[in-house]
């Protein structure tokens, strides 16, 4: 017999999970959450997002005090960095934000069990404590899946969070490693090899294409590539890690061609691997009540998040689509919404992508590339940095804006953005995706003056050759 009865139990406790359980008590749907990790909050929160960019902050204003200080008049002498103390922060922050979504649960009136949680059947879900007390059943209507994702890892790379990290180990380094190998020239990969290269560490990227952030837009890839060399970061693109040996504190690597070659090794003090994610669904009894999976490990689900068994639905990283925390959070209400007889949509070409490293890199909607693929004729909008008051003023001169519209309709079909702020940046790009916006549109709405975002509406005036400042 089940012990309790709810209208949504939500199997995970990540910025999909939390945000699809407050949603649903906003709704009047009775709503529990389990999460096993004993915090709520998700990778993103706990050993992701949030973390990450706590130390980048970190290590931006270390490279800023070392390095660029005495072009505005200002002298240092005998800097420092702690970095215990830069932890400390780190977790503080983290901490705070945890206590905050534990607040919002309590004032929505969401049930949260710290648990692991098990699918018995379409409306039922066992849960075990993490406190070791008696295992429960809870009976629902819905069960949503938001289980989110993990590190995928390289067989040939064991990681051990000492010597060789996941993401998760590089966020608690004790000391600047002298030498940091990062495995992966992706988001998370150069993210975290900035952070430690910026406080004084060697960093050097092996990645197994002959180019970084694949997914990107290639115009801004290159010009990212060529900014992090300018930075200090190496590169062995078209290499892939054969072997790890660790030995002490200290580990060494075969390297080789992708293609095939000599094999080369790399001593160092770290190896960071962040070749990518990969859906978490272990111990969910999936396959015993009978959810399909695609070939990639991936819950397949409909239109209305829901899976091969009814009643069952699952969101965020867990099924296809962009593995990112607003996404997950997107379908997360969406998913919730519907179950409540509202209307529920996702957008997965306005999603917004980000890169938080110094310049930043955001994108929404499609590249250059994906529109040649699809025959799809466009006109092109660029702008450099250099050509922004604003930019040249702060020092940020480096990337540029360039805005993708249809060569027809002038409909915005895509923006990508390498620069200062650029991640603020994109969401006026989004909103005007979203509303169907013109390049006109952007270029004939009003800008701050001097602002970054002038450079968002001289690229929109790029796309008709009529810009101003260049």
């Amino acid at each position: 017999m089940s012990d309790q009865k709810y209208d949504v139990i939500i199997i995970g406790g990540g910025p999909g999970g939390y945000v699809a359980a407050i949603r649903a008590a906003q709704l009047g749907l009775k709503t529990a959450c389990v999460e096993k990790r004993g915090t709520l909050g998700g990778t993103c929160l706990n050993v992701g997002c949030l973390p990450s960019k706590a130390l980048l902050q970190s290590s931006e204003k270390f490279h800023e005090a070392k390095d660029n200080f005495t072009d505005h008049g200002i002298h240092l002498s005998d800097l420092k960095i702690d970095v215990k103390a830069m932890i400390s922060r780190k977790n503080d922050i983290v901490s705070k934000l945890v206590k905050g979504i534990e607040g919002l649960f309590k004032k929505n009136k969401v049930d949260y069990y710290q648990a692991a949680g098990k699918i018995l059947e379409a409306n039922k879900v066992e849960i075990t404590p993490l406190d070791g007390s008696e295992a429960q059943v809870l009976d629902s209507t819905y069960i949503i899946i938001a289980t989110g994702s993990e590190v995928t890892p390289l067989p040939t790379v064991a990681i051990d969070e000492k010597v060789i990290l996941s993401s998760t180990g590089a966020l608690d380094l004790e000391k600047i490693p002298e030498h940091l190998v990062v495995i992966g020239g992706g988001v998370i990969g150069l993210e975290m090899g900035s952070i430690w290269k910026r406080l004084g560490a060697k960093v050097t990227v092996v990645e197994f294409l002959d180019k970084i952030t694949p997914t990107m837009d290639q115009d801004v890839s290159k010009e990212f590539l060529k900014v992090l060399k300018k930075q200090g970061l190496e590169f062995k693109l078209g290499h892939k890690v054969t072997a790890a040996e660790v030995k002490g504190e200290k580990a060494t690597l075969s390297v080789e061609p992708a293609k095939g070659g000599e094999t080369e090794t790399i001593d160092c003090d770290n190896v960071l691997v962040a070749i990518g994610r990969r859906p978490y669904v272990d111990g969910l009894g999936l396959d015993a009540v009978g959810v399909k999976r695609n070939d990639r490990g991936f819950i397949e689900v409909d239109e209305f998040f829901e899976t091969s068994v009814e009643g069952i639905y699952a969101i965020g990283d867990c099924i296809p689509g962009p593995m990112l925390a607003h996404k997950a959070e997107e379908d997360g209400v969406a998913c919730v919404e519907m179950l409540a007889g509202q209307a529920g949509h996702v957008d997965y070409n306005l999603v917004p992508s980000i890169v938080y490293t110094w310049p930043e890199v955001a994108s929404v909607g499609k590249t250059e590339q994906e529109l040649k693929d699809a025959s799809i004729a466009y006109s092109v909008g660029k702008f450099p940095f250099m050509a922004n008051s604003r930019a040249r003023a702060t020092g940020e001169s480096d990337g540029f804006v360039k805005i993708l519209a249809d060569k027809t309709t002038d409909r915005v079909l895509g923006v990508h953005i390498l620069g200062p702020n650029a991640g603020d940046m994109i969401h006026e790009c989004a909103m005007a995706m979203a509303f169907g916006g013109s390049s006109e549109d952007i270029a004939r709405t009003c800008h701050g003056h001097p602002t970054y975002n002038e450079a968002v509406k001289e690229a929109a005036l790029a796309v008709a050759k009529r810009t101003i400042n260049l």
